[in-house]
This record gives structure tokens, C-alpha cells and sequence, in this order.
């Protein structure tokens, strides 16, 4: 992968081949990366199956109906596959080019959540922005467009990033600053999120590794602060270590403490599907951020383990398509698959270490199953994104192979 930042002219093939002519309506199917869209839809469907299951109880005291949130969830879903498929026929080509713009836009909503009037606030924390009949998580929209951008940015600035520690430190400076935003909501979860992202897409791009190492410390030192002079940060990150203690478990522990009884009870098969007893008003949550808890319960190890293999599964596959792209020269295609897939692994991971009481208790979304509009539209804008990836890294390598084909000289005409 560290030979995506080389400069090569293969790297602007889309800009003027016929690859960036959105498909044909009857090709969609033929040409899609069939594998991919089948885990895709099963996880969409299966954490509709859990939002019921998971959010009965608390939707049947709160709004009179036990189907209100996956009803919900299903309508976002419908939506999401709408802005997908439409996200599909953008050539990269047009992503690549309004990076620097969808990056600004970003910021200006982050700084929009922060204004009385305009940012919702929930349990706290001021995160969404009211439009009435909806409200929308920016943060969610934030982590792709800084995936967009910086895939751009390391293909303009590349070389840059390997010699200069300019050219290393501006982007990083512009992602802290939107992570800044974003613990002013406050919404730490997303800020670690962003940031570990990014700095694996540096990485890869091949930065010296003394400057990785310096801001790896400077990063650490940074969070440790934080941690340190925030009392509610500290409380849950030293809860997350004794989550049973006298101390912890009818306060910060309290959520992890009844996580790991639920995901105990669950023990290998399961006590079935829809009879877990953790989401009767003693998991809080348990339709968004502990949905893996109530998982685990009611299918037990088996079933937890048939979703990790499921997102261990698609993000093999972005990491597969990176490499393809940077086989091809398509340098921004490469950056693209790796910053979705870096992000869909990193957000599930904490997600489920946070059940599993391995990391410190924050808010954050199980991709594309835990309950929440603007996170399953994002993930399935996502998703459609690298569809796109996989179809044009393909038109290109058919291209390339119908170019020998045509060559009486075996060399590419």
C-alpha cells in the first residue's frame, strides 16, 4: 500500500475514461461486488431484527407501540439505500474534487450544533441539529467527508506527506480541530474514531516514522489530559476497570456491570431470540449503543460471533479493494477503501469492546445495527461509495484487459 502515494499517470484514468459514466440501470446487479452487497443487506436486516427485540419494552412504555423503533430504523434504512444507489452513479472522480468543500461544510455544521436554538441537546450532550421532522447526528456525516478529504489530500500532497512535516501536520491540524468541535458536544467516542482513522491513512501513506511516532505521543498525552480534567471522563474510564465495585455499579459502572451480566447470561446458544431479560429496564440503551449485550444474550457466544465474522468479512474486503486500487495506480480509490474500512473496523471494534468491558464506556453506534437514522443513512452512503470503488477499479482492469486483447503485440494499445 505504500506505493499509493507514488505519482503515476494510471492514478487520473478516471478523469476522462469512459469508467466515469455511471453504469447502466440494467448493469447494477451484473456489475456489483455480489459478496459484498449480501453482507451488507444481512447486517442491515439483521440489526433491524435486533432493534425489535432489543427496543419492545422501552418503545411499548414510551410511545404505546413495541414496533415504533425498528419501524423506524426500516424507513432510515429505506432512505439510506436511496441516497446509496445515487451515491453509486457519482463517479469518484466527483468525490475526489469537492473533498476540500464537503470537509468545510463539515465544520460549519459542527460549529451549527453548538448554537442554542439550533443544536439539540439529549442527555447532555449537544449533538444533532433539530430540521423538525427529523434530527441529524453531524458527527456521523463528519467521519466520511474527513475520510473523502484526506483521501484527496493525500493524493495532491503525497509527497509532501512523506518529506515535509508540513505537508503531514495540515491535515491533521484541520481533523483536531473538527475533533475539538466534536468534544465540545461533547462526543469523545467520534473524535477517537476520527482521529485513529486518519492517522491510519497517514500511515499508510508512507509518513516518516519518527513524525508518526511524535504524534502518537502527542495524541496520547492529549487524550490523557482530557481524560484527567474532565470528572465524568474519569469516572467511566475508571469504571470500565472495576465495573462491580460498591463504588461503580449503581453509578458510572452501572451500564457495563449490567452489559456483561447480559452478555454472561447469554452463554453459548443463547436464551433465545426476543427473551433476553437485560433490556427490561436494567440495560440502558439497549437498542443503540449495548445492542451487542442484548445480541449476545439472546444467541449467545455463536451468534456474537457470527457478527464479528460478518464485519471481519467486509472489512477484508475494503482492505482487498484498497490493495486492487493500488495495484491499478487509482490512488484515491485506494485511500477511499481503506479510510471506510479502517473506520467500519475501529467504530465496531470499540462498540463491542465496550460491551465486552475491555474499553472505557462511550457512546458510540454499532455500524449499520444499532438504532439511529443518521448513522444507518451514512453507513449505507457509505457502503454505496465503495460499490462505486469495487465497479470502477473493475470497468478499469476490463478496459486494460480488452487493451491486450486488442494489442498484436501483446502490449496495452
Amino acid at each position: 500500500m505504500s506505493s499509493l502515494v507514488s505519482r503515476r499517470a494510471t492514478g487520473r484514468v478516471l478523469a476522462g475514461g469512459p469508467m466515469t459514466e455511471p453504469p447502466r440501470q440494467a448493469d447494477h446487479f451484473r456489475i456489483a461486488d455480489h459478496a459484498l452487497l449480501i453482507a451488507i443487506f444481512a447486517l442491515g436486516m439483521f440489526g433491524a431484527l435486533m432493534i425489535a427485540s432489543a427496543s419492545m419494552p422501552l418503545a411499548e412504555e414510551d410511545y404505546g407501540t413495541p414496533f415504533y423503533f425498528v419501524i423506524r430504523q426500516l424507513l432510515f434504512l429505506g432512505v439510506g439505500c436511496v441516497a446509496g444507489v445515487l451515491v453509486f452513479r457519482l463517479p469518484l472522480v466527483v468525490w475526489e474534487r469537492y473533498g476540500p468543500h464537503l470537509i468545510i461544510l463539515s465544520l460549519c455544521c459542527l460549529v451549527l450544533v453548538l448554537v442554542p436554538g439550533i443544536g439539540k441537546q439529549v442527555n447532555g450532550a449537544r449533538r444533532w441539529i433539530d430540521l423538525g421532522v427529523f434530527t441529524v447526528q453531524v458527527s456521523e456525516t463528519v467521519k466520511l467527508f474527513v475520510i473523502v478529504y484526506l483521501a484527496g489530500y493525500l493524493v495532491r500532497r503525497g509527497y509532501l506527506v512523506q518529506t515535509t512535516f508540513g505537508g503531514f501536520f495540515r491535515p491533521l491540524l484541520l481533523i483536531c480541530f473538527a475533533s475539538g468541535l466534536l468534544l465540545l458536544e461533547p462526543d469523545f467516542g467520534a473524535s477517537v474514531v476520527i482521529v485513529s482513522t486518519s492517522i491510519i491513512m497517514i500511515l499508510v501513506a508512507g509518513v516518516r516514522f519518527s513524525q508518526f511516532l511524535a504524534i502518537i505521543a502527542a495524541l496520547a498525552g492529549v487524550a490523557s489530559m482530557l481524560i484527567l480534567s474532565s470528572p465524568y471522563r474519569l469516572a467511566r474510564f475508571l469504571s470500565f476497570t472495576e465495573p462491580f465495585s460498591p463504588e461503580m455499579v449503581y453509578g458510572s459502572g452501572y451500564q457495563l456491570s449490567q452489559s456483561l451480566i447480559a452478555i454472561g447470561t447469554g452463554g453459548l446458544t443463547g436464551v433465545g431470540f426476543g427473551n433476553s431479560i437485560q433490556k427490561l429496564d436494567y440495560l440502558p440503551e439497549p437498542h443503540t449503543d449495548f445492542l451487542f449485550a442484548v445480541l449476545s444474550e439472546e444467541l449467545g457466544l455463536l451468534g456474537a460471533l457470527g457478527l464479528i465474522l460478518l464485519y471481519c468479512f467486509i472489512v477484508w474486503r475494503c482492505f482487498r479493494l484498497a490493495k486492487i486500487a493500488d495495484e491499478q495506480g487509482n490512488r484515491f480509490a485506494g485511500f477511499l477503501a481503506l479510510g471506510i474500512g479502517s473506520w467500519i473496523g475501529l467504530q465496531s471494534f470499540i462498540n463491542i469492546g465496550v460491551n465486552l468491558g475491555l474499553l472505557p464506556t462511550k457512546g458510540i453506534t454499532l455500524p449499520l445495527m444499532s438504532y439511529g437514522g443518521s448513522s444507518a443513512v451514512v453507513f449505507i452512503v457509505a457502503f454505496g461509495l465503495l460499490l462505486r470503488v469495487e465497479w470502477e477499479l473493475r470497468q478499469n482492469a476490463n478496459l486494460t484487459l480488452r487493451g491486450h486483447q486488442r494489442s498484436p503485440s501483446g502490449g496495452v494499445s
